[in-house]
């Protein structure tokens, strides 16, 4: 071979290499503008080694002061942004997150207490805990079942849900959804079946489209008054919103940032613990903006009306969902309120929330059914506002 040629060669099997390897994701976070990459390994966003879960190089974890229940499933959260960048604090609403921004939510359940992964069988145990060890999952002690990315691209965000295979090397892309069938097993080893639903692309909007004029997914959780709480980072304990701030993806913190209640903290007040549960469970898609204004129901933090948190309100068009009830809050009497009746059922024609579960969330039940049994007032008197 002549060498003029041969280094011409040469030159473009280099050049080939270099298009080659730029199409691939780096070993780090790989922010993909479009598409749908087929697996989750592809965005670099989380990675196993060693029998664990890791998070890769600046994906930081997060997580909320009242966690959305979804079937006693536990949650890993995460949130990374391109170098240079970072999120706006907004008061109210989510963070305004720069485009780039990927949020991920792993969806997993730990085992039962001394037994390893028999196909069906994980613990029931509070959604709040977390069985991080250092920002890692170890794998012979929980379960995956999905990890769920928010992507923030130029047109918006983007909802890609993807479901992890049973050796948990590996989670791929489940455009259509799918259905997990499990066992929650509580510490005296009762059993419940669960029938765990990975939402379609299009069901993630049911939750994620918060503002009913513009249409638009956008995130629910990383709100000032759900960060505002500690986490134990890798390297130490640290308040998330400074936390945020310090690793340059947050900027404009106020001082005294606004903080709901851990619902299941039982030295909070019952009416912090309940109003902060209606908020994240309910209050995306009850409040003055969310897909279920015309219901005349918001449950929103930021909402005092009582008539408009439900008390002594009839219900607009709930069909068999009242239960024969009159009103969605009766003060007092937990046992007349059409709030009671949808929470305690697994119906999809009839529960609330309609999404999410299949199973009743019995503490979070409990917890609303002592709230208003505890309210003032009946609705044959004028029960004003605070």
């Amino acid at each position: 071979m002549r060498k003029p040629y041969r280094q011409g060669l040469l030159l473009v099997i280099a050049l080939l290499g270099l298009a080659l390897a730029a199409c691939r994701p780096s070993a780090g976070v790989h922010f993909f503008a479009e598409g749908q990459p087929k697996t989750l390994g592809e965005w670099g966003v989380l990675r196993i080694e060693g029998g664990k879960l890791h998070l890769n190089a600046g994906v930081v974890p997060y997580d909320l002061n009242t966690p959305l229940f979804s079937d006693y499933a536990h949650k890993l959260r995460t949130v990374w942004m391109p170098e240079g960048t970072s999120a706006t604090y907004q008061p109210e609403q989510s963070f305004d997150f720069p485009v780039g921004t990927i949020l991920s939510k792993t969806f997993y359940y730990p085992l039962p207490a001394g037994q390893v992964w028999d196909g069906t069988s994980v613990a029931r145990t509070p959604p709040s805990q977390s069985s991080l060890e250092g920002e890692a999952l170890d794998l012979a002690k929980v379960r995956l079942i999905e990890t769920r990315l928010l992507v923030h691209r130029a047109e918006g965000w983007v909802a890609l849900p993807y479901v992890w295979n049973d050796a948990q090397t590996e989670a791929t892309l489940k455009r259509t959804g799918e259905l997990v069938s499990l066992e929650l097993v509580d510490a005296g080893d009762a059993r419940e079946a669960v029938d765990y639903q990975v939402p379609d692309q299009n069901q993630c909007g049911g939750c994620h489209i918060t503002d009913n004029k513009s249409r638009k997914l956008l995130p629910i959780g990383p709100k000032a008054r759900h960060l505002n709480r500690s986490f134990d980072y890798a390297g130490g304990r640290e308040n998330q919103l400074a936390h945020l701030a310090r690793v340059g993806y947050l900027t404009g913190v106020p001082a005294g940032p606004p903080r709901l209640a851990d619902a299941m903290d039982a030295t909070a007040s019952l009416d912090a613990r309940a109003r902060a549960y209606l908020d994240v469970n309910c209050g995306h898609c009850h409040s003055a903006t969310g897909p279920a204004i015309t219901s005349g129901l918001w449950l929103d933090a930021g909402t005092q009306d009582r008539l408009k948190l439900g008390f002594c309100k009839q219900p607009i068009a709930a069909g068999k969902g009242t239960g024969n009830r009159l009103h969605d809050i009766e003060p007092g009497n937990a046992a007349a309120s059409i709030f009671e009746f949808r929470m305690d059922s697994d119906d999809p024609a009839i529960m609330m929330p309609e999404l999410g579960r299949s199973v009743v969330h019995r503490e979070g039940l409990q917890l609303i059914r002592d709230w208003i049994n505890a309210q003032p007032g009946s609705c044959g008197v004028a029960v004003g506002n605070p």
